[in-house]
Formats: structure tokens, C-alpha cells, sequence
């Protein structure tokens, strides 16, 4: 749950509601589908064998030595990538009150703070984790709710219909075309929920635990997601929403513009706690998955230590310096800042579940030669594998299309310069 409600659904979900206007429902449904089905093929894997940084080790273990190493990094970058998003929009939630208060302040306070839970034991991390996650849970049923009064003690006069979903422009306002180009865009909301396996080896009982958190995903994404928007848009019509972009949260602005203030001061709260819980969720995935490769020989050593406490702190203390980077990035380029960053994380994204997908695939060819029978078997599979290789083709096209030609063409660079480093660190080790 930390990693799968964040940026993506309060804040990203602004510029795919200008785009698809209502139809953004059934966007996030087909994202929840691919997403279910990549958490099932991870979770067949996961449940098999628990092991720190899952997704290096499966990919290494079933595929090759380099697409674990690739695997791993990727993970690990994709990561950095995440807590730097979501550290941009703390700023924008505080500019919400404080508008004076520059961007890189804000980063710079809860840069600090995020990094001293996480150097502390993975029972601190997982406590402020339960918290932050239950507030955000907690306020997405209760806003749900209260949404529900609104719309069936609204008089006769007022705008708020569940009309608004078809009436104004239709469910599809600019076509289908309108939903299909920001695909890309709204997969960032579902970045996270592969968090999962990062806690597999720490977790209590992990056959059973693993399993029902996979399966429970569908259930949120359909609560979370779509029944928030389908009553925030219900509200207000979608063309009356006065969003200016990705510097305005839609769940924000539509209690505002009701006139409910206190509504609006609240989801303000929650949603800046969702974000602090994805980036310390981003922040514990980092340094356990660099642990996991310093265990295979694919980092160096020192990110190997860990404290008394089990904590690795080396890896959490280098994973928290390229953060660090969000700092500077919002000092001198705080107006561009979230938007070339969630594309950039959606580039790193598709790629780590391209693999999951892949290594999925060799894993099955696997345990088919060997005559093992799985506890969590991957949902229709094969088939879905190939179903969610087709997406993440999609996915690509439109980022082609919609003028981000770089977080494309950076996929095939950052695997050049992965593979150099890879047969530079073999050479070293011979």
C-alpha cells in the first residue's frame, strides 16, 4: 500500500482527467488489470523462493547473470527515480498553504527526515509505513464516503450527478484516442505495488501473507482508484475542474470549488502523507535491493554490512546521496521538475516490469523441466505474459508519440551503458 498510492493517483491523475475527460475510470482498470497480472507472475516467483532484492535474483538465477545484474540496478535506479517524483510534489502540497516557501526547502526538510526513519530497524520503518499508509487509506474511504452524502443529499440545483460521468462530452469527451495517449502517463499511479518482493524475506509466513497481499490488489485498485474518481467526478464535471496542470491535485480542487474548505485543507494533509509514504517506501526498496546485489557480487561490498539491527546502512546512506539530487533539481528547475521526472519513472518502469514478465517466462520453462508444481500459480499464463509484453509496447508507442522520445530512447542507452559496466565488473573479478 505505500508504494501504490501516491503522486500518480492525487496529483498525475490531473492531467489524464484534461485528456480523457471521465474515461479515466476505465483507464486506471485497464492499468489495474496489467498491473494484477504482473504482481501475479512476480508473486508465483516470490512465494517459491523469498529472497532479498527478488527481482535481481529471479532474473539472475533463471535468465543470465546479466539480466539479474540489469534487473537489480534498474530496480535501484527506478527507485531513486520515485522518491525524487514524489519528493517534488511534498513541495507542491506544502506551496498549497505556503506558497512562499521554495521548492527545495520543503525537499530538503523531508529529504532529512524520510532518511533517519530508514536508518533506523526495519520495525521503525515498517511502524511509520503502517501509519502513513493507514492515514491515506483512511481518507480515501472516508472522502468516498462523504462524497456519497454529497451527491445523494444534492437539491435539485446542484451540479453534483453521477450524470457528469456521460453528460458532459460524453464518457470518452475527445474520443477514445483522448484515454488511449495518456496510458503512459496514468501507469505511473501503479508504480509500486511490485513492492512487494522487496519484503518477502522479511516478512512472517510468507507463503501465506505474500499471496493474500497480491490478491487484495484488485480490490484496492478497484476502491482506491476508480471508485475515488468515479465520485470526485460525479462532483463536479470533469470541464469545469480547474486543474492548470500537474501543479493542482483534482481531489484538492474539487472539495475547494464545492466550497468546502476544511475538505479541501484535509485531502491537502492526507495527500502529503501518501506521498511521504511512497518516498519511504521508494527509500527501504533502494537499499534492500542494493543489499541483494552486493550479495550476489553484482555491487560492491560495502553495501553488503548491515548493522545490529539488520539494517544495511551503507546501502541506505548511498541510495539517500543520489536522492539528494531532488534538492538540486528543484532549486533550479522547479517549474519542470514533476513532469520530466514522472516520465523518466515511467521509463525505468516499463523495463522492470518487462523483466518480471520475462524472467516470469524462464521461470516457468524452469520448473516445468524439473516437474515442480508451484504454490501461487501466475494467472493464465503464458498468455498473460505475452499480454502484458503487448501493453508495455503501447506504453512506449505513446511515449513516442506524445513528444517524450527521450525516456524511450534512454531504455536502450541505459541497457549499453548497464551491459559496460557489467563486463567491466567481470573483467575486474577475473
Amino acid at each position: 500500500m505505500g508504494g501504490a498510492i501516491g503522486t500518480g493517483l492525487f496529483l498525475g491523475s490531473a492531467q489524464v482527467i484534461q485528456s480523457a475527460g471521465p474515461s479515466i475510470i476505465l483507464g486506471y482498470a485497464i492499468g489495474g488489470l496489467i498491473a494484477f497480472l504482473i504482481m501475479r507472475q512476480l508473486g508465483e516467483m516470490i512465494v517459491h523462493e523469498p529472497v532479498a532484492g527478488s527481482f535481481s535474483h529471479f532474473a539472475f538465477k533463471y535468465w543470465g547473470k546479466f539480466p539479474g545484474f540489469l534487473a537489480g540496478w534498474n530496480y535501484w535506479i527506478l527507485y531513486i527515480l520515485v522518491a525524487m517524483t514524489e519528493l517534488t510534489a511534498v513541495a507542491k502540497y506544502i506551496n498549497y498553504w505556503w506558497p512562499f516557501i521554495p521548492a527545495w526547502a520543503s525537499v530538503l526538510f523531508f529529504f532529512i527526515v524520510i532518511t533517519l526513519v530508514n536508518l533506523g530497524n526495519v520495525k521503525f520503518y515498517g511502524e511509520s509505513e503502517f501509519w502513513l499508509s493507514i492515514i491515506k487509506v483512511t481518507a480515501i474511504v472516508s472522502m468516498i464516503i462523504f462524497g456519497l452524502y454529497l451527491l445523494l443529499t444534492a437539491d435539485a440545483g446542484s451540479t453534483s450527478s453521477f450524470s457528469n460521468l456521460w453528460t458532459h462530452g460524453g464518457f470518452f469527451p475527445n474520443g477514445f484516442e483522448g484515454l488511449f495517449y495518456m496510458l503512459a502517463f496514468l501507469m505511473f499511479a501503479f508504480g509500486g505495488i511490485e513492492l512487494i518482493g522487496m519484503a518477502a524475506a522479511e516478512a512472517k509466513d510468507p507463503e501465506k501473507t505474500i499471496p493474500k497481499a497480491i490478491n487484495q490488489v484488485v480490490f484496492r485498485i478497484l476502491l482506491f482508484y476508480i471508485g475515488s474518481l468515479t465520485i470526485l467526478l460525479a462532483l463536479v464535471p470533469w470541464d469545469q475542474l480547474d486543474l492548470g496542470g500537474l501543479d493542482k491535485s483534482p481531489f484538492v480542487m474539487i472539495f475547494s470549488q464545492l466550497g468546502i474548505g476544511w475538505a479541501a485543507h484535509l485531502l491537502n494533509f492526507i495527500i502529503l502523507t501518501a506521498a511521504l509514504s511512497v518516498y519511504n517506501s521508494g527509500m527501504y526498496a533502494n537499499s534492500r535491493m542494493l543489499y541483494g546485489l552486493a550479495q550476489q557480487g553484482n555491487a560492491p561490498k560495502i553495501f553488503n554490512r548491515v548493522n545490529k539491527q539488520g539494517v544495511p546502512i551503507p546501502a541506505v546512506l548511498f541510495s539517500a546521496l543520489l536522492i539528494f539530487g531532488c534538492v538540486l533539481l528543484n532549486y533550479f528547475v522547479p517549474e519542470d521538475a514533476l513532469s520530466h521526472l514522472m516520465y523518466v519513472v515511467v521509463g525505468a518502469l516499463v523495463l522492470n516490469w518487462a523483466m518480471i514478465t520475462l524472467t516470469h517466462l524462464k521461470f516457468r520453462q524452469a520448473i516445468k523441466q524439473a516437474s515442480i508444481q508451484t504454490k501461487f500459480p501466475a494467472l493464465w499464463a503464458p498468455i498473460s505474459n505475452y499480454v502484458v509484453l503487448i501493453f508495455i509496447a503501447t506504453v512506449l508507442y505513446i511515449m513516442w508519440m506524445q513528444g517524450f522520445k527521450e525516456s524511450v530512447l534512454m531504455i536502450p542507452i541505459w541497457i549499453m551503458v548497464m551491459f559496460g559496466l557489467f563486463k567491466v565488473l567481470k573483467l575486474n573479478k577475473s
